[in-house]
């Protein structure tokens, strides 16, 4: 069964309910009939009458919950919500009204944060930043949490590499340059989600232009004291680095450049240095290697609060629902 499939039965198995707060966006009503459709999760979508009937017309969305702000019987709780979780921070009650109002992603967040559904999907129309602000606002880390970071789960059609091309990147979406510590800290996070998402065993590989001290180099260290943080905080998960891609994906070679690593050449969680290695990595896999690209999905929030890339499709919107919803089941 393909990687998606697997996540679509695991969704079914115990249903959540997925906000959608973009409904502004068309692709939100595609994905949202597919997914009423094929029973995968409850759906609640936030918007006008005029902005539904604008970009829905022509498909089956009658099994969701449509909540309209304006009119809707508990805007008035979550706007006082908002102002009790802010007040200390200066905020107005009349400011927090126009941002309840104003923005569907805080009203989402409110949502969640109330128990009225159990994860949200924004990003098609919006910024990473304004998909993630009011989450941290409102919603805030899990417990334990040391930092949030986003994954890509990677679905690479006819490959042997990996866990039958299925892969974790991370972090590709969201921390721009993170330190030693923050590195671990995504590794650790991206081998837990690889686990809870595709159940097997995470293979984490830190990645650099080096492996295991071929060059030297400050952005080099940086990877070798992650690694070794990683070790130490993560013992429950095969973790090493610092690898080339090469040698963390491909057996042969993995054996030749690191043969005392148990990771090399085995790897299926693949952890950048940084945020422009890890988004240009994704974006060539999935345009040249024509693979599927699930997120970015985010991790260490306290409800799975997913963002999406501006350039999805339809398709991705769906992967990611589904992933939210499997998330759901054990936050």
């Amino acid at each position: 069964m393909a990687f998606i499939d697997e996540i679509k039965a695991k969704a079914k198995s115990n249903k959540k309910t997925v906000i959608l707060p973009e409904s502004m966006d068309r692709r939100t009503f595609e994905a949202a009939a597919e997914i009423l459709a094929e029973d995968i999760a409850d759906l609640i979508i936030i918007g006008t009458d005029e902005e539904v009937k604008a970009n829905s017309e022509g498909l089956d969305i009658s099994k969701a919950t449509i909540i309209n702000p304006h009119t809707y019987e508990k805007t008035k709780e979550y706007i006082n919500g908002f102002y009790e979780l802010r007040k200390a921070k200066g905020m107005t009650l009349e400011e927090a009204e126009k941002t309840v109002l104003g923005d569907y992603m805080y009203y989402a967040c409110m949502m969640v944060k109330m128990g009225d559904g159990d994860g949200i999907v924004s990003g098609a129309c919006h910024s990473t930043a304004n998909t993630l602000r009011p989450s941290l606002q409102i919603i805030k880390t899990a417990p334990g949490t040391k930092l949030v970071s986003a994954f890509f789960v990677m679905v690479v059609p006819d490959c042997e590499f990996g866990e039958d091309g299925v892969f974790v990147f991370g972090d590709c979406g969201l921390v721009q340059n993170p330190n030693p510590e923050e590195l671990a800290a995504i590794a650790g996070s991206s081998a837990a989600s690889f686990k809870q998402l595709v159940g097997k065993e995470p293979v984490v590989a830190l990645l650099s232009h080096s492996s295991m001290g071929s060059a030297k180099h400050d952005d080099v260290t940086k990877v070798v004291e992650a690694t070794k943080i990683a070790k130490e905080e993560y013992p429950q998960f095969a973790i090493d680095g610092e690898l080339q891609a090469d040698a963390a994906m491909v057996p042969s070679i993995g054996a030749s450049k690191a043969p005392d690593s148990k990771v090399a050449g085995h790897a299926n969680v693949l952890i950048f240095p940084d945020l422009d290695a890890g988004n240009i990595g994704y974006k060539l896999v999935q345009r040249l290697g024509k693979a599927e690209a699930y997120g970015p999905m985010c991790q260490g929030i306290a409800k799975p609060v997913n963002d999406l890339s501006r350039g999805c499709s339809a398709k991705d919107i769906v992967g990611v629902i589904a992933i939210t919803a499997v998330q759901a089941q054990n936050s």
